[in-house]
């Protein structure tokens, strides 16, 4: 079967098996398609050994390197689920994933930026990792292994890629194959679940918008882990683009690889993006690129599609989401910069549709009118919310839309979008959608606070989190107390700038109920650390 018919993982790296060609740049070393066929093929043997089958829930806890690709295209084989976990993770977030999906399997890399992975898992209650009976040890040196970790086996990721290939493949285009965290209304992350062929689907759908194909080269930056990463390496991998990896950020050493590699394309913040053409202002850096895909996630950079392209560099901007997939969409890259680097833009996806909706009156909008977006995406969207029928229901419309939550406008042509905000509460918080209700109920277990509400403060730099809290009867709030506590629970980009202590939180009355005025919250917090410079 022709790789651009395929539509399980499997039977599309099947088809590229035999080449010699380097599919993959990782840590200067060329990884062939033959090779990266070879390895997943005996990591599929060797989680099939520790009882991994069709259905199961494999957490992939790595950064970007070989085997993070390689491992899920192992679980794609065996009609298993990767679980895509940052590495910037911590016990709260971990604890709670694990226990929700149900993962049988942990891969991670206990020397990976000396971050504590087995000490994460320790402080992990034991009913979140009821399910987990295996983890995988990762290691690129010879250094010595443990045979448990927290009371678990553990398999030294060396042994599993010795064992023989397995060639049978047990998918098919329907099966599920990735699930990914989202923000939602709790404080749990909702976990998306994506099927092969939509994914394969999605891939070469953007590789041909993007225009890429065997004679480019693209620098992966964004994390395997998010789908801003995954979506971007599937399609450089669809077009038989080399892609270049690199385990972790660095704007001199990512601006070092473009030189080295002569890269022509990437996908990246704009915050990494100002990075990069800070680190080298020259003006003859960067010659290779054709053209850099941008998110908009941080307001202080918002003019860097202007600042590169008086680099001569086209940069456009795009919307995607963890249910549509990232790259969803871009811009016109013949449009002038101002335009190009918004977001929104066309679907890559000739059969995707896109409209938007008046949340109040719930009539659909003109062109121009913003309101809700919601999106057909036939060939990118997600199966649905892991475990969560309810969720799922609730997110797409009668006909099968799926309602975003996010504001935005159709564009006069009838075709184009321009993605405008978030809908409710949520925030991006280091390039991630974050719920701030996880973020409260992390402050709120500190024995001093009574009650907090998050909101999300802009300044010069970034958009950073801004706790407020009441404390409990006869205590105090310590705010460098409840940061620590909450930066030993939760990844750094969630944790606090701020914990404001207050008697009472602002609130109006509505038919619905009282509501805190996290708009009040806001301003005060853009007001304190305004004042701080």
């Amino acid at each position: 079967m022709s790789h651009n018919r395929a539509q399980t993982l499997s039977q599309w790296l099947d088809a590229r098996a035999e080449r010699t060609t380097p599919c993959l740049v990782d840590g200067g070393a060329n990884i062939s398609w033959a090779e990266l066929a070879r390895r997943s093929r005996r990591l599929a043997t060797g989680l099939a050994e520790l009882g991994v089958k069709e259905g199961d829930r494999v957490g992939l806890w790595l950064p970007n390197r070989t085997a993070w690709l390689a491992t899920f295209l192992a679980c794609a084989r065996l009609g298993a689920i990767a679980v895509s976990i940052n590495t910037r993770f911590r016990s709260a977030e971990v604890g709670d994933l694990l226990r929700r999906c149900g993962a049988v399997v942990l891969v991670y890399w206990p020397g990976y930026k000396e971050i504590d992975f087995a000490g994460i898992l320790g402080e992990c209650d034991a009913d979140q990792l009821q399910h987990l009976r295996t983890v995988v040890l990762y290691s690129e040196d010879d250094s010595r292994l443990p045979d448990t970790v927290i009371g678990k086996r553990a398999e030294p990721f060396a042994r599993l890629l010795a064992r023989p290939e397995l060639m049978h493949d047990a998918a098919t285009g329907d099966s599920p194959c990735i699930i990914f965290t989202t923000s939602g209304t709790t404080k749990a992350p909702k976990m998306v679940l994506h099927k092969q062929a939509n994914v394969l689907a999605h891939a070469r759908n953007v590789a041909r918008q993007y225009g890429l194909d065997a004679g480019k080269r693209y620098l992966l930056l964004p994390p395997f882990c998010g789908v801003y990463g995954f979506c971007s390496a599937m399609a450089a991998l669809m077009a038989d683009s080399p892609l270049v990896l690199e385990a972790a950020w660095s704007p001199r050493q990512a601006g070092a690889l473009i030189e080295q590699h002569r890269i022509t394309h990437f996908a990246a913040s704009n915050e990494a993006v100002a990075q990069l053409l800070d680190a080298q202002p020259g003006p003859d850096a960067y010659r290779s690129l054709e053209l850099v895909v941008c998110a908009n996630l941080n307001p202080a950079h918002a003019d860097v599609a202007q600042r590169a392209a008086e680099r001569g560099i086209t940069l456009v901007g795009l919307y995607g989401s963890s249910e549509v997939q990232a790259l969803f969409s871009h811009c016109d890259p013949a449009g002038a910069p101002a335009m190009r680097g918004r977001a929104g833009g066309i679907p890559a996806s000739a059969l995707a549709k896109v409209r938007t909706r008046d949340p109040e009156t719930q009539q659909l909008c003109a062109p121009g009118m913003p309101g809700e977006l919601e999106f057909l995406a036939p060939e990118s969207g997600f199966v649905g919310y892991f475990n969560d029928a309810a969720a799922t229901h609730a997110a797409f419309t009668d006909d099968g839309y799926f309602k975003s939550g996010d504001l935005g406008a159709m564009d006069g042509d009838g075709q184009s979008f321009t993605y405008l905000e978030r809908m409710g509460d949520t925030l991006r918080l280091g390039g991630f959608l974050v719920s701030p209700a996880e973020i409260e109920a992390v402050v709120q277990e500190h024995p001093s606070v009574e009650s907090c509400q998050v909101v999300g403060a802009r300044t010069r730099d970034a958009v950073r989190a801004v706790a407020f809290v009441t404390a409990r009867a006869g205590l105090a709030a310590p705010e460098q107390d409840v940061i620590a506590h909450v930066a030993a629970r939760l990844a750094k980009y969630k944790v606090p700038v701020r914990v404001i202590a207050v008697d009472a939180f602002p609130t109006t009355a509505s038919a619905n109920g009282t509501k805190v005025q996290k708009t009040k919250l806001r301003d005060m917090a853009e007001s304190l650390l305004g004042q701080q410079g």
